[in-house]
């Protein structure tokens, strides 16, 4: 498999947020990803694979995996919240660990994705701040970090991600499910930003069900529980299109497959996250021309 191709827990069902489901095991997870394929993951939630850089470089190599990095929230937009002590501890075990990429979340502070605040002028310019101050720390360990405009934290819709674009020169991950349920045109960005563009979260979504999430009927739980997440290719995202633009401009970072996914009970084996997760990745590897 080509090595610009990784793999997220979450497609398993592995998240963060308490309550989200059955979280399958560590080591069926591990077991699936590398039965499809992958050579590299991102490490999933805290806790997920160990803490420590060794013990997550050796569970990954037993299962031929190889670490891209992770998803980490943090919040950015409080004055007298200093990101970067929590922020340089991560990167210490990102840096140990061999891994490239730190994506970060404007986290509201709370758990969840249902609900965030608006921000005033000050916060935003705390937030513009404390992204730059980050990007810059990260690099000192030799690791991109990106930004990661998701729903139900602070960068969600189309004018926030203005916003950032305007107020910072971070590189974005760009999540083609999140950026259009947010609100933003994931096919535009890619085209029109893909100098920004330095991580991808490859996603596709049942439009109709995100719109119910967009209109507050449900809550983004809800609405991934549903099934509003779907394969590549299933669902209304252009990502062929995307996938062009961002070929076309040169672009040599990961595309991970991050289809978010509740799992209500442990399935059976050949059945559950994995069969959507074949589905994505051979249909992302035809687009590559792999």
């Amino acid at each position: 498999m080509s090595a610009k191709i990784a793999g997220a827990p979450i497609s398993w069902g592995v998240i963060e947020v308490p309550g989200w489901g059955h979280q399958m095991s560590q080591e069926r997870v591990l077991n699936e990803m590398t039965e499809l394929g992958y050579r590299a993951c991102e490490f999933g939630p805290l806790g997920f694979l160990p803490v420590e850089a060794a013990g997550r470089v050796a569970t990954l190599r037993e299962h031929g995996l190889s670490a891209v990095g992770g998803f980490v929230p943090v919040v950015l937009h409080n004055a007298v919240h200093d990101p970067k002590p929590e922020i340089r501890a991560e990167l210490e075990v990102f840096k140990a660990a061999g891994a490239e990429a730190m994506v970060l979340a404007a986290s509201t502070g709370v758990d969840g994705y249902d609900n965030r605040p608006v921000l005033s002028d000050t916060e935003w310019q705390t937030l513009f701040t404390n992204l730059t101050e980050l990007e810059a720390l990260a690099a000192e360990y030799g690791i991109l970090a990106v930004i990661h405009p998701h729903m139900g934290t602070i960068i969600e819709s189309a004018d926030d991600v203005a916003r950032v674009l305007a107020g910072t020169s971070i590189g974005f991950c760009l999540d083609t499910g999140h950026m259009l349920i947010g609100g933003a045109d994931p096919v535009t960005f890619a085209r029109d930003h893909a100098d920004r563009v330095k991580h991808v979260h490859a996603k596709d979504v049942n439009l109709a069900l995100a719109n119910k999430v967009k209109s507050g009927e449900w809550t983004y739980y809800e609405g991934v529980a549903a099934g509003m997440y779907v394969p590549l290719g299933q669902g209304d995202v252009d990502v062929a299109a995307i996938v062009r633009s961002l070929e076309a401009a040169g672009f040599t970072g990961w595309y991970v497959l991050e289809q978010d996914y509740v799992v209500t009970a442990e399935p059976a084996d050949g059945e559950g996250p994995i069969i959507d997760a074949k589905a994505s990745v051979s249909y992302l590897r035809s687009l590559l021309g792999e």
